[in-house]
């Protein structure tokens, strides 16, 4: 375990950082825009775990810590290096994404039946869940294009992807299980 005593390092005051396999890239690089964006991801469930109770709490917390895994995946580039590593990094597996993908086969049944476009909004934990979901979305666009010019896990870009469907569908069981929705009305303000 690393033991931090100094919270500043002085290291990035030249714009750059350091990737999880020792090499220095600017800050604004995609790569860094996707997984500082993964941990804003991680910032807005930790605001949703505020006002989350019971087996919600704990599934936000597992997405936390997937989170956290899912930063650790996307800071360390060259996977198919992964196997000469001294260390090997952290990535996400199949596993991860099948787990959300049963939690949402699990509130799925609870759910009123679609009938039009939702707003993001209505309980307080249904707000924060679509605040979620949107950077969420963010995100896998981020690591999407990133892949479009390096080598990126898949299971990253799938975690992300069911994480957002994950987030749409806990936010409609914020809501009464779907019945306190905030609907969209076309046209209702012209």
């Amino acid at each position: 375990m690393v033991v931090l005593n100094k919270i500043y390092t002085r290291t990035g005051d030249s714009g750059q950082t350091a990737l999880g396999n020792g090499a220095r890239v600017a800050k604004h690089s995609e790569r860094v825009n996707a997984y500082g964006t993964v941990d804003e991801v991680n910032a807005t469930v930790g605001l949703a775990r505020q006002v989350a109770e019971g087996d919600m709490d704990v599934m936000l917390a597992a997405i936390q810590n997937d989170l956290f895994d899912l930063g650790a995946d996307l800071c360390t580039p060259d996977m198919e290096q992964d196997d000469e590593r001294e260390y090997p990094p952290l990535r996400m597996v199949a596993e991860q994404v099948d787990r959300l993908e049963r939690e949402i086969d699990a509130m799925n049944p609870r759910l009123e039946p679609l009938r039009s476009f939702i707003l993001p909004g209505g309980s307080a934990l249904a707000a924060q869940m679509h605040m979620c979901r949107t950077v969420t979305r963010r995100a896998e666009r981020l690591v999407v294009e990133l892949s479009t010019h390096e080598g990126v896990n898949p299971n990253a870009v799938k975690y992300l992807n069911r994480l957002s469907d994950w987030f749409f569908v806990a936010g409609r069981i914020a809501n009464d299980d779907g019945r306190d929705d905030v609907l969209w009305v076309p046209g209702a303000n012209r």
